[in-house]
């Protein structure tokens, strides 16, 4: 190793083909698999891979690690979380360079994430010294108390798209109220979200067993989800994917918190300023290559202003820039595989044959899709009313505030909604008419902040799960009952 190397966070032959288990990397179950970059076809390294019997020897040692961390006076607890919130900024070029490799990001969502990530682990570091219980009235001469312990072992699960965001924000705070946790990164980037975790919290003095990285598939996360040892699932991926974990938690009757898909509606009222609300738009339906959960998915235009709307969406998409992120100033990077593009083509070709009109876009080069804008598509074309997860823009007309309210409902997601207008407090009565976890008004649909809580209600999850001390608190411990007397209490039997 050169002496260059050893400076470096991330050095591919320490962890090249293993899992972390217990404060070590070994060999996976799973063996391993090729870390590949999306824009060039370059495998950036080899990852290791876990297995169900991993999963159970990874829950056992965070078990033990756990009790010892939750003992801690909180102030121990506390400095780990405020060293790595410090070493993800120390760290930020070279794990920003990982992001931009291994999840095809651009430089300015994966500084983004890299702020989010440090972010998560301040607001975190509050959590072990704030108030972990309420003192109860009681009927009896007893002191009552309802107090916050740790759940024990929380399984992580997180996906490709943004994954230092979707990870972190349940390990750090998860950590911070005294648990262990078991991360399952998606296997498509665990160099970035897992790897880089990992190691962050390696050199912020986290001891062995409290975060463990178990890579792999739907078996590893089905082990996940049934071991014994694993109280609590924090999952973050596809609506599909969300209900058959929930299902299986219930089944292992342990709490699973389900941040899922989204199709965001984006309401822009009469009065709104359309280059204003294009700017907006653009940054909500197009960044990262529309892989996002909050992406706006439809842009719902009175009809005074629709074609205007279109027309400069549309011009906005033809002039950006898509190409390889890491060669220089663009615009969007490719989307994640061949699978995730041809579904997003066909539902674009789809749409367009139902009688869409094609206003910019849809066509691509490898697994670099142009920034699309279909205008009025059939109202249940997939690419409308389904979560496309790739840079598409279905624009549709309305006439009144109550048939911008019905399109924006006629849908089985609830993430985000953002509306455009001049007046705040209307726009924000309207928003009051539609069910959802987050509401932006004047703003777009992506946004984050670490100590805002978030999350969705219907199909997009089960509710605010992340972000805040009152959310974390709530999905990462356990409420006990306490009361004490003088001397024991006399019974009449």
């Amino acid at each position: 190793m050169t002496e260059s190397d050893a400076a470096k966070l991330l050095n591919v032959p320490e962890f090249e083909g293993r899992i972390f288990i217990d404060g070590a990397w070994v060999p996976g179950e799973g063996g391993s698999i090729p870390s590949v970059a999306p824009a060039t076809g370059e495998t950036l390294a080899e990852v290791g891979i876990a297995g169900p019997a991993d999963v159970h020897r990874a829950a056992e040692s965070a078990a033990r690690a756990q009790r010892e961390w939750a003992a801690l006076p909180h102030p121990a607890r506390a400095a780990v979380l405020r060293r790595a919130g410090a070493l993800w900024e120390a760290h930020a070029e070279e794990i920003g360079g990982w992001n931009i490799r291994e999840v095809g990001a651009i430089p300015p969502l994966a500084g983004f994430a890299l702020h989010v990530s440090a972010s998560e682990c301040y607001e975190a570091a509050a959590l072990p010294s704030a108030p972990l219980g309420t003192m109860l009235a009681s009927e009896e001469p007893r002191l009552s108390l309802a107090e916050q312990v740790p759940v024990g072992v929380v399984g992580v699960i997180s996906p490709f798209n943004v994954p230092l965001i979707l990870g972190i924000r349940a390990v750090a705070p998860a950590l911070a109220l005294g648990n262990a946790v078991l991360l399952k990164p998606d296997p498509r980037t665990v160099i970035t979200g897992g790897v880089a975790m990992v190691r962050i919290f390696e050199e912020a003095g986290l001891p062995a067993g409290l975060l463990q990285l178990v890579p792999g598939g739907a078996e590893v996360g089905e082990a996940l989800v049934t071991e014994p040892l694993v109280r609590v699932i924090a999952f973050t991926g596809s609506t599909r994917a969300g209900r058959a974990v929930g299902e299986l938690a219930g089944r292992h009757l342990k709490r699973a918190h389900l941040e899922l898909g989204g199709n965001s509606a984006f309401i822009i009222r009469e009065d709104a300023d359309i280059d204003q609300a294009v700017n907006l738009a653009t940054w909500g339906s197009f960044l990262h290559q529309g892989q996002i959960c909050m992406t706006v998915g439809r842009h719902i235009v009175h009809e005074s202003r629709f074609e205007e709307y279109v027309e400069k969406l549309a011009a906005k998409a033809e002039s950006m820039v898509v190409g390889d992120p890491a060669s220089g100033q663009v615009h969007l990077g490719p989307l994640i595989d061949e699978t995730q593009r041809d579904r997003v083509h066909g539902l674009v070709e789809a749409a367009v044959a139902g009688g869409a009109r094609l206003a910019a876009g849809g066509d691509y080069d490898g697994l670099f899709y142009r920034p699309t804008v279909l205008a009025d598509p059939p109202r249940d074309a997939a690419a409308y009313c389904d979560e496309v997860f790739g840079p598409v823009a279905s624009v549709v007309p309305y006439g009144s505030d109550d048939e911008a309210v019905a399109l924006a409902n006629d849908t089985e997601y609830g993430l985000s909604l953002g509306i455009v207008s001049r007046d705040a407090l209307g726009a924000l009565a309207l928003a009051r008419r539609i069910p959802t976890g987050i509401v932006h008004i004047n703003d777009q649909t992506v946004n984050d902040e670490a100590n805002a809580p978030f999350g969705g209600v219907g199909s997009s999850g089960t509710g605010s799960r992340h972000g805040g001390g009152a959310a974390n608190i709530d999905a990462f411990t356990e409420t006990r009952w306490i009361t004490m007397r003088r001397e024991p209490g006399q019974y009449p039997l």
